[in-house]
C-alpha cells in the first residue's frame, strides 16, 4: 500500500469538515471539492455564478501550487451546480483557466451545496 501525503495551504480555504484540502497518493493529487470561499474570511465570494466560479478556480490553483503543480496537471474534474442554467457561464470561466488538453469532466446539478454556494469543483491531477 502506498503512502499518502496531505496537502494544505492557507492560500485556499481551510476544510469546513473532517477532510483534507488535498491528498497525494499513488502518483495523483486528489483535490477536495472547493466552494467559492475566501481563504481569509471563509465567506462566500460573489453572488453570481461567474464570480463564484472565478473564486473556486483560484482556490483550486492555490492547492495545485501548494503541491508544486499547475492546471496542466489536472486530468479530471467534477463540477456540482445548484442551477444547471449556470453551465455556460461556468464553462466560460473554466475555459479561461483550462486552455488546452482539457481534463476529463463531469457536471451535475445538485439540490444544494454547503454555505449556499452555487458551485463546487473537485479535481484530480497527475504528479509530474
Amino acid at each position: 500500500m502506498g503512502k499518502k501525503k496531505i496537502i494544505q495551504t492557507d492560500k485556499a480555504p481551510a476544510a469546513i469538515g473532517p477532510y483534507s484540502q488535498a491528498v497525494v497518493a499513488n502518483g495523483f493529487l486528489f483535490i477536495s471539492g472547493q466552494i467559492p470561499l475566501d481563504p481569509v474570511t471563509m465567506e462566500i465570494v460573489g453572488d453570481s455564478a461567474e464570480e463564484q466560479t472565478e473564486q473556486v478556480l483560484k482556490n483550486i490553483e492555490a492547492i495545485l501550487h501548494a503541491a508544486r503543480l499547475d492546471v496542466a496537471s489536472v486530468v479530471k474534474t467534477t463540477i456540482l451546480l445548484t442551477d444547471i442554467n449556470d453551465f455556460s457561464v461556468v464553462n466560460e470561466q473554466y475555459g479561461k483557466v483550462f486552455k488546452k488538453d482539457y481534463p476529463a469532466r463531469a457536471t451535475y446539478q445538485v439540490a444544494a451545496l454547503p454555505k449556499g454556494a452555487r458551485i463546487e469543483l473537485e479535481a484530480v491531477a497527475v504528479l509530474s
